[in-house]
């Protein structure tokens, strides 16, 4: 059954471009280690909520903006040995984060529905 990493991160709206070439790369870098899909999706009708919200959940500052992304993988035994290899991958040593790390959001998740 399909396996998939979600991720939210903030990204300052300025960093947008930076973001997406970061985020293409890393994609293909993934897909060469078994993912089977790679997603990112940049806020565009994103509600404040009453209780909590997208914005609260990454602690969003200033102009950020809120991404909502993830990778589909053939099983999560494919996504351990894949994500292990990406990580390990001399092109993932990325440096020049665009976005605020300590406050990525992301976790596995086992697919319950898939219509």
């Amino acid at each position: 059954m399909t396996y998939v990493d979600g991720f939210l991160v903030p990204v300052p709206a300025g960093n947008k471009h930076a973001y997406l070439k970061l985020a293409q790369e890393a994609s293909e870098i993934f897909r060469e280690h078994g993912a089977l899909r790679v997603v990112e999706a940049w806020q565009d009708d994103v509600k404040a909520g009453k209780t909590n919200d997208f914005f609260t959940a990454v602690k969003r500052e200033g102009d950020e903006a809120v991404v909502f992304s993830w990778i589909e993988w053939p099983s999560k035994a494919a996504r351990d040995e894949g994500m292990a290899k990406a990580f390990k991958d001399p092109r993932m040593k990325m440096t020049d984060m665009p976005f605020s790390g300590e406050r990525l959001i992301y976790g596995g998740f086992s697919v319950i529905v898939d219509r």
